[in-house]
């Protein structure tokens, strides 16, 4: 049994109860293969499919039909990026972020190796791409701009529905990694002007090993070409037996997320302000990373002059779980690409670190949780004075 509080829920969340019960029947008797529709077991597991795809898709402002189920977001952005570049040979030039998760960067570095052009718009100081930087960049050439919903490390959102209505101008596709607002019903495909959404199960209190593609059927059509090859499910763009249990769970999870998500945001972003004018009264010299007004509510980054995040983590770790960076690098021991981008190679890059609390985090706990993360920086800090001594 693990104890101590979790708060590093934008690395990963824990199953809502809601969904946990949605996914129980299918991992015992229910356990058809829903490509099996001849007979019961399986017609009764495609049932179960084609209702979470609904979910999903309703919780986007999508239809069930544009839904295609991955093993996870990266999957998803891989698809969406191989894929648009293998259906369009005849544009090479692709437009992302300094700050993407690799799920992004790495499929693009790979393109680049291959001949494409990528352009990698810088951030500022917030985190935020220049919406001009990214006018300027776009050409006849250009068929995919990639840009993230919300950083995972620093919780900066960017102006999705501005960077559609941009590429919607210029007739070039759109894809947003969306998966950490996936837990608060921000995105609208519609609205936002975005042709490829990439969505996680796991971000939003539903299960690992699950994500979902948003893929635009209406005008404009987007095309896909399959990077993966097999049988015929998901349209044959995702080849593979449906994991029918993990993608009622993500159905489920996204059906919350519509229906609550907006009061869980209000909650967390009071939450939020409370741990920060804590912080900011109790520790000289903190630094507030993100912007501080266009940002997922539940993510708080912070550099403390003298504070070497590790050290604060393992001082804290049986009481307290929370992040020093992206949880997708834990085996380097370097600074974040997003931190780097945003600062350069400094101190604050360094020193940076992340609280996010979640759905079940009580008020009571996260004030607890300030205290002794603030105790402990504090120690940190005296330590070093004296050492200079």
């Amino acid at each position: 049994m693990i104890h101590g509080l979790y708060l590093d829920h934008n690395a990963t969340t824990p199953i809502d109860p809601r969904v946990r019960t949605a996914m129980l029947p299918y991992l015992d008797e229910l356990f058809g293969n829903p490509s099996s529709v001849e007979h019961e077991h399986g017609h009764v597991a495609g049932q179960a499919v084609d209702k979470a795809r609904q979910q999903v898709a309703d919780a986007i402002g999508a239809r069930p039909n544009e839904i295609l189920f991955t093993g996870g977001c990266t999957e998803a952005n891989n698809l969406a990026i191989f894929g648009v570049a293998r259906a369009t040979p005849e544009k090479r030039h692709i437009v992302t972020s300094a700050i993407e998760h690799p799920a992004v960067l790495e499929p693009c570095r790979a393109l680049e190796r291959d001949g494409w052009r990528i352009t990698v718009l810088g951030v500022d100081e917030n985190g935020l791409i220049d919406l001009d930087a990214l006018r300027g960049s776009l050409s006849a050439d250009t068929a995919l701009v990639s840009i993230m919903a919300a950083n995972n490390e620093v919780g900066t959102r960017q102006p999705i529905a501005e960077i559609g209505a941009l590429c919607a101008e210029r007739d070039i596709l759109f894809h947003c990694d969306a998966a950490q607002i996936g837990a608060y019903g921000l995105l609208d495909v519609g609205r936002d002007n975005v042709h490829l959404a990439s969505l996680s199960g796991h971000k939003a209190y539903g299960p690992k090993g699950i994500g979902a593609l948003y893929v635009r059927s209406r005008r404009p059509r987007v095309r896909l070409a399959p990077i993966l090859f097999g049988g015929g499910q998901e349209r044959a763009l995702r080849p593979g037996t449906l994991n029918t249990p993990a993608i009622v769970g993500m159905g489920e999870a996204l059906a919350l997320a519509a229906q609550q998500g907006p009061a869980d945001a209000a909650r967390l972003a009071a939450m939020h302000e409370e741990m920060r004018a804590q912080f900011a009264a109790r520790i000289p010299g903190i630094q507030f990373n993100g912007d501080p007004v266009h940002r997922i509510p539940n993510n708080l980054s912070v550099s403390i002059p003298g504070v070497e995040p590790l050290a604060l983590i393992r001082r804290l770790r049986k009481e307290i779980s929370f992040s020093a960076s992206s949880a997708c690098a834990t085996e380097k021991i370097e600074t974040s690409s997003v931190l780097l981008a945003m600062f350069g190679d400094t101190p604050r890059a360094r020193g940076a670190f992340r609280i996010s609390p979640g759905r079940f985090t009580s008020e009571v706990e996260l004030a607890e949780a300030s205290s002794r993360i603030v105790a402990e920086s504090l120690r940190l800090m005296g330590s070093r004075v004296v050492a200079a001594v």
